[in-house]
């Protein structure tokens, strides 16, 4: 199954799918440049030098004793700025759901991707990626409500450095994304 992992720039998604990947994850990190001043926020995320210019992937199979079925999921990180925002129409593709990552720091900067997925419809869940600096400490309904999330959407706090807390958000996502498709009525053809 195909994931997607989006959100602003410098929220941890590189982090997630390298956390979490049992393969060692592609990436297409590249040096901030002066060309990226005025456009890339550092703000709360000063220490960064690098960012990803395409796209992040990784594996990871959930294969547990108890569970029903064996999951494969090819995760696909997504560029965080702007100007990079083209490629996510091909990065959706195929796409089970979608995991978006956000930073209460800074919490406007998911509002496009949540849109995006609104607007196509896609399964996702609302991964907050905690960090050691920030100033305040926020329950779920607190981050539901400064983000107008319906109830269905699943906001789950996490470290995305920790796999077992990434593997616990994508979990999360398959649970959503199967209960989403239960929901839905079957597509004309479907029986045939």
């Amino acid at each position: 199954m195909k994931i997607v992992v989006t959100g602003g720039f410098g929220v941890g998604k590189t982090t997630m799918v390298g956390s979490v990947s049992e393969i060692e994850p592609l990436t297409t990190e590249v040096p901030l440049t002066y060309a990226s001043t005025g456009s890339d926020d550092l703000a709360g995320v000063e220490g960064k030098t690098t960012t990803t210019v395409g796209l992040d992937f990784g594996k990871v199979t959930f294969d547990e004793e108890g569970m029903a079925h064996r999951f494969e999921l090819y995760l696909f990180g997504t560029p965080g700025q702007q100007r990079f925002w083209f490629s996510w129409d091909d990065l959706v593709i195929g796409a089970l759901g979608a995991v978006v990552l956000a930073d209460t720091r800074k919490l406007a900067d998911a509002f496009p991707a949540l849109d995006y997925f609104e607007r196509r419809q896609l399964p996702f869940v609302v991964g907050v990626n905690t960090f050691a600096n920030s100033l305040y400490t926020y329950s779920d309904q607190d981050v539901r409500q400064a983000m107008t999330l319906p109830d269905e959407v699943p906001v789950v706090f996490f470290d995305a450095r920790d796999p077992d807390a990434s593997a616990r958000v994508l979990m999360t996502l398959i649970a959503t994304a199967l209960d989403a498709a239960r929901s839905r009525p079957p597509s004309p053809g479907a029986l045939l």
